[in-house]
């Protein structure tokens, strides 16, 4: 208990899925938490739920393909905690389409988010971290995702999303370590998770049980994630345990990548 011990923690994305696991695991090793997304139903009764359990929590409604929703969120979690000790960009979206069928519409619409709002979180994170310096060392972690390292035929536009995450994330890690700036970025790199959203990809796929037995056997751990492996890796990276980590990538995608 207590390795993120009252460390103010922003999580996008944070009302349902990996993000609601992260939240959860960041405010269980007492971090105070501020929950993001643009589901307000979830997010508003996941802070509720921590608050009424005696932890540090606030949700607040966040497009984070918007600049000035990210100014206004980021101003509003220093107001009420004094300052943003980690950043946690997880927001994203994904679909699924063969390349000549994308439409430039769903192509902007994800890069938008997964791209675009990674760029924002990134750069209003540091301008926080700044300011206001964190508890210790200031870090920001980015979701990317076994498709930033290795292709797949009918995500085109989520490789091209997350690959750019991957890039993005050393390239600003070396930033702001060479100008001592005392901010870690690192990027983490999830296999298939059983969330909403794969579930959700699956059944426009056709079918939910196929598409999960397919899914179990692309990994050689002999099954997909779970939210809580992937928390567990935000958690190292959150904390102080991973002091000397930046410009990595932290994969966790039971030996995807490996074959």
């Amino acid at each position: 208990m207590g390795r993120v011990q009252d460390k103010v923690a922003l999580v996008t994305g944070g009302s349902v899925g990996l993000g609601e696991a992260m939240v959860r695991m960041l405010s269980s090793e007492g971090a105070k938490v501020v929950v993001t997304d643009i589901q307000d139903g979830p997010g508003e009764a996941l802070a509720k739920e921590l608050s009424d359990a005696g932890r540090e929590a606030i949700f607040l409604h966040h497009d984070v393909a918007s600049e000035p929703e990210w100014e206004s969120v980021v101003a509003r979690a220093v107001e009420r905690f004094g300052r943003l000790d980690v950043v946690v960009n997880n927001a994203g979206i994904g679909v699924g389409c063969a390349p000549e069928d994308q439409t430039l519409e769903d192509w902007r619409r994800l890069m938008s988010i997964n791209l675009d709002g990674v760029f924002l979180g990134t750069k209003h994170a540091i301008r926080a971290m700044k300011a206001h310096k964190p508890q210790t060392m200031g870090s920001i972690i980015n979701l990317s995702s076994i498709e930033g390292l290795v292709g797949d035929p009918n995500l085109g536009a989520y490789n091209a999303s997350k690959g750019g995450v991957r890039i993005y994330t050393k390239s600003v890690a070396l930033h702001c370590a060479i100008n001592r700036l005392g901010i870690r970025v690192n990027s983490v790199h999830p296999g298939y998770i059983w969330t909403p959203m794969v579930e959700n990809y699956l059944r426009e796929a056709g079918s939910v049980e196929l598409g999960r037995k397919a899914l179990d056997e692309k990994h050689p751990i002999g099954h997909v994630g779970e939210p809580d492996d992937i928390a567990y890796g935000v958690l190292y990276l959150a904390s102080d345990e991973s002091k000397f980590m930046t410009g990595a990538e932290l994969v966790i995608d039971g030996g995807y990548t490996a074959q």
